[in-house]
């Protein structure tokens, strides 16, 4: 895949309205195995995952860190020097099939290699991005962060451009709040003890 299709992908969740490959690149991931996979069927998928097959040392790649719960690699498709992907060593197909306890994991990595490849690239900045689902332009189902290094004025998101809207305090506001709130409180109120807003 060519980095302007891999930035095209990445980009996706940022505009997703507009008519582009990437869509095109979506609906076609909604095939029957894509939908077990999301659905946590991953018996099979784990043998023809690429990221299990790093894991696993049956495919290469040029590996930035690992420990026992997670590996960071370069991306094979970067869209700027040094983007890398921080993946489970255990093979989950997204965010919410992966559990807290290897997130945070994953998470707490974050700055020492973000900063690392900062320094060694010459860079400032990094953006920090999952695309969850096919919609938001994952093609890999396998949970993985994206580390972006970048520089100022270096144009990556189309987005950068566009101008801002303020949020609206209106009823609008409110009733998405009310709505993710539900969905927080139905999740796991005994999980989530002492954190109601």
């Amino acid at each position: 895949m060519e980095s302007r299709s891999r930035l095209s992908i990445i980009c996706s969740h940022l505009l997703p309205h507009s008519p582009s490959p990437t869509s095109r690149l979506s609906s076609s991931l909604t095939s029957s195995a894509s939908i077990n996979d999301a659905a946590g069927d991953t018996g099979n998928h784990q043998l023809d995952c690429v990221f299990c097959r790093i894991v696993r040392g049956e495919s290469p790649a040029f590996k930035l860190y690992e420990d026992e719960t997670c590996l960071c690699i370069l991306d094979t498709s970067p869209v700027s020097p040094g983007h890398s992907l921080i993946i489970p060593k255990s093979h989950f197909s997204c965010l919410e099939a992966t559990p807290p306890s290897v997130v945070a994991a994953m998470c707490s990595k974050v700055p020492s290699i973000g900063n690392a490849i900062m320094k060694a690239n010459g860079y400032d900045s990094f953006n920090l991005l999952v695309n969850n689902g096919a919609a938001a332009g994952q093609v890999i189902f396998h949970t993985h962060i994206h580390i972006i290094p970048r520089k100022a004025r270096d144009c990556l998101w189309t987005t950068e451009s566009l101008r801002k809207r303020p949020l609206n305090f209106d009823q609008e506001a409110s009733q998405i709040v009310s709505r993710v709130r539900e969905q927080l409180s139905s999740i796991s109120p005994d999980n989530e003890k002492g954190s109601r807003i």
